[in-house]
């Protein structure tokens, strides 16, 4: 395998190399096709460090969460460190099972109903009882996501940052949820801002920004980012082509 590398809008120290996934939503098969390809290029160009980043919402929607969150807490698929974010879909999961009431009817609304099915959740069982069905290696990977990460000149967040605010003071909300103004904004950013949460048919580069949700659980396509020094590339893999409603 082959990437086709191009100027990055970022920077990252020599000897560093980031491989940031977006939006799983449970499709499993385009996450071990991604992972697969990331252990190939690692083992044909190896470098000092590496480090995998997921940007948030693996689960909800796709396939089977359940085994995109096994395969996630099995670790990195290549040697150095795996990040874990926190997307808005695991945060309406989270607040389902500990507020309940309308946070678990807005969450089975928008994609929770394929969780609660690949956890095996009798239909009435209460929000409160949903957490004892899921694998404790699965729950730990939901609650242990952080909510952003920083490298060289690239911020990670699932949504986007918060335009005008210092990257330090960012509101948890905001990193997690947050489309404008940030998506419109035109300017340069403290650090160029590596997210997902907005799907779109391509993947989005700007002087300030790499979108790389390509709805993958819409029948688009995963879409991996490999960044390092000041280049980029993609890795991809097909989505499940008529994904569960």
């Amino acid at each position: 395998m082959t990437i086709a590398f191009q100027p990055a809008p970022g920077r990252l120290p020599p000897d560093l190399r980031i491989y940031a996934i977006g939006d799983v939503h449970g499709c499993v098969a385009a996450h071990a096709a991604v992972l697969e390809q990331i252990a190939e290029d690692y083992d044909a160009r190896p470098v000092a460090e590496a480090v995998v980043i997921h940007l948030g919402d693996l689960i909800d929607r796709g396939p089977d969460s359940a085994a995109v969150l096994d395969r996630v807490a099995r670790g990195s698929p290549i040697p150095g460190e795996v990040v874990n974010l926190r997307g808005n879909h695991e945060e309406l999961c989270l607040d389902a099972m500990q507020v309940g009431g309308e946070a678990s009817r807005i969450w089975r609304r928008n994609g929770g109903e394929t969780c609660l099915a690949d956890w095996g959740v009798p239909k009435k069982a209460p929000a409160s009882e949903w957490s004892s069905f899921v694998p404790p290696v699965q729950m730990a990977v939901l609650r242990g996501e952080q909510l952003s990460y920083r490298r060289g000149g690239y911020f990670f967040a699932h949504a986007g940052i918060r335009p005008g605010v210092p990257l330090a003071d960012q509101d948890g909300h905001d990193l997690v949820w947050i489309r404008q103004p940030f998506l419109a904004w035109p300017d340069p950013l403290e650090a160029v801002v590596v997210h997902g949460h907005t799907p779109k048919d391509e993947v989005t580069v700007r002087i300030n920004r790499i979108g790389i949700d390509t709805g993958a659980v819409y029948g688009g396509r995963l879409t991996a980012v490999v960044l390092e020094e000041d280049r980029m590339g993609f890795i991809q893999a097909p989505g499940p082509k008529k994904p569960r409603k």
